[in-house]
């Protein structure tokens, strides 16, 4: 049994940050058009936005250490910690203006002002790390880190991690007061809320089975409702942000541009304190060094986090395995997702990544004590009974082929595929994701309403002043910018000075 056609303009698949940052942007440049939303759970922002789920941390690259790189001669290449701390900035910019705009009436209901940390033990860490903290002092994105590998000024920053520690044991730390805590599943909520009471029609416990392209050119989709009926819906434009899910989702699209591609999905654990008096003794976020051979998105790192308006502390993430493309996914899915076309791709990868795999079968077996192991290289003291194993949400990996790796490369990352006419686009990969949603669908805009950005640019300036500008070769335009977040978001952090 099926309803009528029912026609709209946009249609954003999945209710997660993307979906919320991309509707809420068109709202505010073309209040008239009309955006259908379907998510197949009952609410927003419950799979990989959903707070629980990811690890909270404004990705402004003040602190992971992977998106700093040690060049063969010694030097350390920063331009991809400078890309993502401007994508963040961008971030910060919308946020603040939606809440000038009343929009969003409290900013500590999302985002908490917390020092992100780097911290490396042994020799030659600290010195990559040194070199790292010189390199990016020299930038104005980095300006207020401090380096430190004197114990007792690592005790005060960071008592928890320090106690019980040998004397002599080599380490060494950075630190920046200016980096974040967000919570995105909140703000997601916040931005659907707002979307509902600007009409945006919200259609949860609703799955998109089908859609293929009409003889007018629309996108027609097939969608059965809680009930099992189906529903017809065309519509000019059509947004695939449903994380894991999103790979199916664009392959049943059947444009070129879905071809060749596949995903491999990873999924997380954290352990999360239950000891009130070992989280008030912890405040920010801690990044390691991933082991050798892990991948990128295992580096460690101990976070406190504010959820709910409380404090908690997670340590983490244990990488482990599961087929699966979402948290509430399918057993089948990765096997479902391997195509004729795709296969090649595929079978590549998973030879040239034989010892992700070991990597991630052997986390999936690790005990608790071997857990807690790990997490006493941060917490030399921490006991058993003052922690519990937190399930995170499903992260899929893009696989492609590409120039530099071949076929079958395995992506770390955020990608958005779009096809030529830009009237589809699909968000694909992971981290760092949320935290650069608004650099990601000023993308998407870009991509697939190139006849509009002319018109829309006085209003995309308006919400984003740096739009289209680097921050790093303005320092007036980022000190304003800085200054202007930080007070509006009531951040008030260490502002930017004059270097």
């Amino acid at each position: 049994m099926s309803s009528g056609e029912k026609k709209t303009d946009v249609i954003l698949i999945g209710a997660g940050i993307m979906s919320a940052t991309l509707g809420t942007i068109l709202k505010e440049l073309v209040p008239e058009w009309k955006i259908t939303v379907f998510e197949k759970l009952d609410t927003a922002g419950e799979e990989s936005s959903n707070e629980w789920n990811n690890a909270g941390t404004g990705h402004a690259a003040l602190c992971e250490l992977n998106y700093t790189v040690e060049q063969p001669d010694g030097s350390i290449d920063i331009s991809k910690a400078i890309q993502i701390n401007e994508q963040f900035h961008l971030s910060m910019q919308f946020w603040s203006y939606l809440v000038k705009s009343n929009l969003i009436r409290n900013p500590q209901d999302f985002i908490m002002p917390l020092p992100h940390m780097s911290l490396v033990q042994g020799n030659n860490n600290i010195t990559f790390l040194r070199k790292r903290f010189e390199a990016m002092m020299k930038n104005p994105l980095f300006q207020g880190m401090e380096f430190s590998d004197d114990p007792q000024k690592l005790m005060e920053w960071i008592p928890l991690i320090m106690q019980g520690r040998p004397s002599d044991e080599p380490i060494a730390a950075t630190k920046i007061d200016s980096g974040t805590d967000v919570n995105f599943g909140a703000l997601t909520r916040i931005l659907f809320d707002h979307l509902k009471s600007k009409q945006v029609n919200m259609n949860y416990n609703h799955r998109v089975d089908t859609m293929r392209r009409t003889s007018d050119g629309l996108w027609e989709l097939k969608v059965r409702n809680e009930s099992g009926h189906m529903e017809h819906h065309t519509a000019k434009f059509v947004f695939i942000g449903a994380g894991g899910a999103s790979l199916h989702l664009l392959q049943k699209s059947g444009i070129p541009e879905e071809k060749h591609i596949g995903g491999f999905p990873v999924s997380g654990l954290f352990m999360s304190c239950t000891n009130p008096d070992v989280i008030a003794q912890h405040h920010a976020k801690v990044y390691g060094k991933a082991k050798v051979g892990a991948p990128p998105m295992s580096v460690p790192h101990l976070d406190t986090r504010f959820i709910d308006n409380q404090k908690s502390l997670l340590f983490g993430p244990f990488a482990g395995f599961s087929p699966k493309f979402l948290k509430t996914g399918s057993l089948f899915d990765l096997v479902t997702s391997i195509k004729p076309h795709n296969l090649v791709t595929m079978l590549s990868a998973g030879v040239k990544n034989m010892s992700l795999t070991k990597y991630l079968i052997e986390q999936v077996m690790l005990s608790k004590e071997k857990r807690m192991e790990e997490l006493r290289e941060f917490i030399p003291n921490a006991k058993s009974e003052d922690w519990e194993l937190v399930v995170a949400g499903q992260r899929v990996q893009v696989i492609k082929d590409t120039e530099a790796g071949g076929k079958g490369t395995l992506q770390f990352g955020t990608e958005v595929i779009t096809s030529a006419d830009g009237s589809i686009a699909a968000l694909l990969g992971a981290s760092p994701g949320a935290s650069t949603a608004v650099h990601v669908m000023l993308e998407v805009l870009s991509k697939c309403f190139p006849q509009h950005m002319k018109e829309w640019e006085p209003k995309i300036k308006q919400m984003i002043p740096s739009a289209g500008k680097s921050l790093m070769a303005n320092p007036e335009l980022l000190r304003e910018v800085h200054t202007s977040t930080s007070e509006v978001l009531g951040l008030n952090g260490k502002q930017l000075v004059n270097s």
